[in-house]
Formats: structure tokens, sequence, C-alpha cells
């Protein structure tokens, strides 16, 4: 059997036209409740760390399980993130088989601070269920330990956060969002690991640039993905790149780094070779998702808008693509990551009930 094909479209408003301007108003000026996290700090196998972002009902942001006023962590303050985990604070977490649960895997150069992790949390935090912000390696507002970041195929450090997650956890019910690079991510893991993904209830991924080659090629040659989206990316993504050359020495070449242009120009230098691929195409070939949709076997969200200005249209999939567990709801409008609605200033509010809805009836 296919996937299922969903064209309902999300009601963006006639005064946010077009899918750049949805994409940018729904990053920047979007209204979004903002939601503080716990943060919990976890060694990985290969010596590095990885930051998990909790809420969740009993557990506070400015006081310890038993009620003590805990001050705010400075070391926390650019972050959304307000103290560190305690494991008093894991027993305060509820236990219960009936515990409804969500670990979020955020987009390039994401954080528990996007507009979207924040309008997805604060969604499922007020509704009684766990919420996990899992960063990817370099993204929690510290540098990771080792030379190697994140990239779009990370599968092992996705088993690795879902892992974690589901130990604290063992008997809730969990769930997965992907938001761009994390939902390739994901879904990339799922369709390869259909056996052990079998634990968790439902995923959804969002925006996702599943066709990583025709993707990364849109944003290095279009006017707008080199003169905005790029420039944007780039400039933190240089900076990373600036501060592990100093920790090691001969890992790249700076001037080479300071003069690029395009993402594909970054994947060529750093990521690619970084992370085991001979160049970008190979790396985006390589860790596409696209099709890992076919060997899916948890039920299975995957919502791209057709004006994504990030991802062609053309290169979304369709129904072919997909195992039966995989619902593609491909709606005209939303931008990336956008998907904003309501009259002005509009909300953000659509995203987190449509991927609500999925997890409560599979559609």
């Amino acid at each position: 059997m296919t996937a299922s094909l969903d064209t309902t479209n999300c009601p963006v408003p006639l005064w946010l036209p077009g899918g750049h301007l949805q994409t940018v108003y729904g990053a920047l000026w979007a209204p979004y409740h903002h939601l503080r996290f716990v943060r919990q700090r976890v060694d990985t196998p290969d010596g590095d760390f990885i930051d998990f972002d909790w809420a969740s009902p009993g557990l506070y942001p400015n006081k310890s399980a038993d009620n003590t006023t805990i001050k705010p962590d400075p070391q926390l303050a650019h972050t959304a993130a307000r103290r560190w985990m305690q494991d008093s604070d894991f027993n305060s977490l509820p236990q219960q088989s009936e515990t409804q649960a969500v670990v979020l895997f955020h987009g390039l150069e994401g954080s528990s601070k996007s507009h979207y992790a924040q309008s997805l949390a604060q969604h499922f935090r007020a509704r009684g269920w766990v919420v996990v912000v899992a960063h990817f390696r370099g993204c929690s507002g510290f540098s990771n330990r080792l030379a190697r970041a994140y990239y779009s195929g990370d599968t092992a450090d996705i088993a690795f956060m879902l892992k974690t997650v589901k130990a604290r956890l063992p008997k809730a019910n969990w769930h997965a969002i992907g938001a761009s690079l994390g939902g390739n991510a994901l879904l990339k893991y799922l369709g390869e690991h259909p056996s052990d993904s079998r634990w968790l209830n439902a995923a959804a991924a969002v925006s996702v640039p599943l066709d990583l080659a025709a993707c990364g090629q849109h944003l290095s040659s279009s006017f707008f993905g080199r003169y905005l989206y790029s420039r944007y990316f780039l400039k933190t993504m240089k900076q990373k790149v600036f501060a592990k050359a100093r920790r090691f020495p001969g890992l790249t070449d700076p001037l080479r780094i300071n003069r690029l242009k395009t993402l594909r120009e970054f994947d060529d230098l750093y990521t690619a070779p970084m992370h085991g691929y001979r160049n970008a195409l190979h790396y985006w070939t390589e860790a596409a998702s696209k099709p890992a949709l076919a060997t899916i076997e948890v039920p299975t969200l995957v919502l791209n808008a057709r004006n994504d200005p990030f991802v062609p249209s053309a290169s979304l999939p369709n129904s072919r693509d997909g195992s039966k567990h995989v619902l593609l709801h491909q709606p005209a409008d939303g931008g990336h990551m956008g998907f904003v609605s309501g009259t002005f200033p509009g909300h953000t509010s659509w995203l987190p009930k449509r991927i609500s809805g999925f997890f409560n009836t599979g559609f």
C-alpha cells in the first residue's frame, strides 16, 4: 500500500501572501507564547554532549521539585532554559502509562528558542504533555566538544536522543516531531530503523527538505536562497566553524570559510568532509530522507507547504514514495515553518493543532 495524500490548505490570511512573506513573518514577527525550560546535559558515547530542554506538568523553571526557589543560572541566560535538571526533577515527571510525551528535533541552526519550537512546546505542555526539545550538537547555545557538528542525515544522534528520553520515561506514550533538517534526520531514522522505532506512537515532520540535492541547489542558486536565506544561516554557521578552527588547528581554512557565499560551498568545505562524505552532492544524496519514506512503520505525518521557498514543490514526494503508515500533507500555503493564520497580527497555532490532530486520530 502507498502513502495517503492530503491537500487541505492551511488558512493563511490574505494579508500574508506568498511563501517568502509567510516564512519570514512567521519566523520574526508572528506572536507566540514564550516558554522556559529546565535543561539536562547528557554525555554521548564519543565524548561529546547533547542538551535536552524539558517542560512538563510538575516541572518548574524557577523552583525545584520540593518547592524550593531556584535562581536562574546566568550561564543559561542566552537560552530558553533557566536552570539545570536535578535528579529529583525526573521523579516529579508524570510516570503513568497514560502519560503523553513528545520530543522535538529542531531545524538548521535552531534551538528551543526557535519560534516553531516555542509554539509547539507551548501547545503540548498546556495540554498536560511532557515536552523535550533535543538540541543537535552545538545548537543549545554552547559549543560542542568535538570537531564534528551536526548534519541532515545524523540518524545515530537521533537514535541516541530517542533512547535517552525513553529511558527517562519508559512508560510514556512517546511521539516525535522533526522540523526542517530535524525532520529529515528523523524520517531517515524511522525508515532505516523501522523495527527499532515501533515504540513511538506517532511522528510528524514539517517543512522537510526530503530531496536534499534539490533543496540545497535551490537555496544556493535562487536569488532569495542565495542572498537572503543562505546569508542568514551562514552567519552563525561560519562563526561556529571559526571557533572550531581555533580549537582544532588545521581543521579547515578560515579564509576559505569566510569567503563562502552559499550553503553548497559550506557543505563542500566543511559539512561533507567532516562527516564522512566526499562533497556536498554526495552528502545531499546519501543523507536525503525521501528514499526512507517507503519503509516507515510508525504512523507519520509529513507536512510540506507547496510554496516553501526552501523546498521546490517538484521535489516533494507523492503517494508512491511512502509506506501505508505515511500521510503526506501538502497545503498550497504556509511557507517554511511559517503556517501563520488568523487576523492581523496572526498566530502560529495552526501547526501544533494539525500535528496534535494527527497524533490523536492518525489523520
